[in-house]
């Protein structure tokens, strides 16, 4: 947006939209106005009028950069409690697999133990005889 124009077209009597009003105040063409205003009636001169806008707009820099800052901030928390929640359940399918392969190595085991035991009575049967 081109700044000095629109205070330009502001001060000859434009009227805005509702939206370009919005977008005007924000970006601090009609506190500029206001400020003018004030010049002409010699409320405060020039340099004073120029100084109250600059320390509106750092104030207003500060303010969007501290918003900025606390949304990062909760984006980073919402990343690091995603990965929580995804190493937990990690975690838990790991140990779901583990306690899967354990029962599965018992019974393996299990079925060799069996196995040799009905091999072991059958060897000794014939040397019997």
């Amino acid at each position: 947006m081109n700044f000095e124009r629109a205070l330009y077209w502001v001060n000859v009597g434009a009227q805005p939209t509702d939206t370009v009003r919005t977008i005007l105040s924000n970006e601090g063409v009609l506190l500029m106005k206001h400020l003018q205003g004030g010049v002409k009636k010699g409320a405060f001169d020039e340099a004073e009028a120029q100084r109250r806008f600059e320390a509106w707009k750092a104030q207003k820099s500060q303010s969007a950069d501290k918003f900025r800052a606390s949304l990062l901030d909760k984006q980073q928390a919402d990343a690091k409690a995603r990965l929580e929640a995804e190493q937990a359940k990690n975690q838990a399918k790991a140990e779901a697999v583990a306690k899967k392969k354990a029962e599965l190595a018992a019974a393996a085991a299990e079925a060799e133990a069996a196995a040799a035991a009905e091999e072991a009575p059958a060897e000794e049967a014939p040397a019997a005889e």
